[in-house]
């Protein structure tokens, strides 16, 4: 869900995202990574923008990935090789606040290749940057706060002062989805006004990721409840087989990854290599 919401933000506000990760604010289109491909590309983590001058390769991380240097250093080589006269900007931006050292790794290092790239910790970040522009405003929440509540009360307020009511409507479902990542949902909803997201283009998409969550979490508090009449009678055997099976489904059902690894307990890594490994046999 955060990968697709930030694609459609950067999209449609790339000049708000330029005067922030450029410091200025041109006008970006969208690169499709099978401009680029040689090999498959992960189409739901890339984000890629171009104008004349400059192509932008972004990516929006809710966790420590360590493999996601590799990957920077493989999309600057692919762009590279496909246009070879224009600056290439690459930032990583991390969403939830974390204590992991990757979040603080800036390059990939191997044999004698070395790359280099942007790394943003929003938590890190002035929120008055995120304040002034109506495409950045969904991720003020998530910048450097003692109040964040406080804080999505004032996305909150200037967001009621944008006069587009569609504009108003998708980017009041971003914030929502967004803040849920620093704030509990009853917050979310007693701030932000819910008559006002159901307008939303985005708004069904949410609902249906949230319906999705509910049924997946819902198969895991029966197998839960199976994993303990199990060890009570002796049958814990093919209980690892059934939580990987229900990890495969929540995977083929395109919820994001972050869910998946909160309701099974699997690592962000492991539900890469299973996602990986699907798509190899797929093939």
């Amino acid at each position: 869900m955060f990968d697709n919401l930030s694609k459609f933000l950067i999209q449609q506000y790339s000049q708000d995202f330029a005067a922030w990760l450029l410091g200025e604010p041109i006008a970006l289109t969208e690169l499709q990574p099978t401009e680029l491909s040689i090999e498959p590309i992960r189409a739901d983590s890339v984000i890629l923008l171009k104008s004349q001058q400059v192509i932008v390769h972004c990516e929006f991380q809710t966790n420590p990935d360590r493999g996601l240097p590799f990957r920077m250093a493989d999309y600057a080589l692919r762009i590279y090789r496909k246009y070879p006269d224009r600056n290439l900007v690459q930032v990583v931006v991390y969403l939830r606040e974390t204590t992991s050292d990757w979040v603080y790794v800036t390059q990939f290092a191997g044999n004698q290749l070395r790359h280099e790239f942007q790394v943003v910790r929003l938590w890190e970040q002035s929120p008055e940057v995120f304040l002034q522009r109506p495409g950045l405003l969904p991720y003020a929440v998530l910048t450097q706060t003692n109040d964040r509540e406080a804080l999505l009360r004032e996305v909150a307020r200037r967001l009621d002062e944008i006069p587009d009511r569609a504009q108003r409507s998708n980017l009041t479902v971003s914030s929502a989805v967004i803040a849920g990542l620093s704030l509990e949902k009853a917050v979310i909803q007693r701030i932000l006004r819910r008559e006002v997201m159901r307008e939303s283009v985005i708004y069904q998409e949410w609902e249906t990721v949230l319906k999705a969550e509910g049924r997946a979490e819902g198969r895991l508090e029966g197998r839960m409840e199976g994993r303990m009449e199990g060890r009570m009678e002796g049958r814990a055997e093919g209980l690892e087989e059934e939580r990987r099976i229900l990890a495969m489904k929540m995977l083929q059902e395109g919820l994001s990854l972050e869910t998946i690894a909160r309701i099974t307990e699997y690592s962000i890594e492991q539900l890469q290599t299973m996602q990986t490994q699907s798509d190899s046999t797929d093939l």
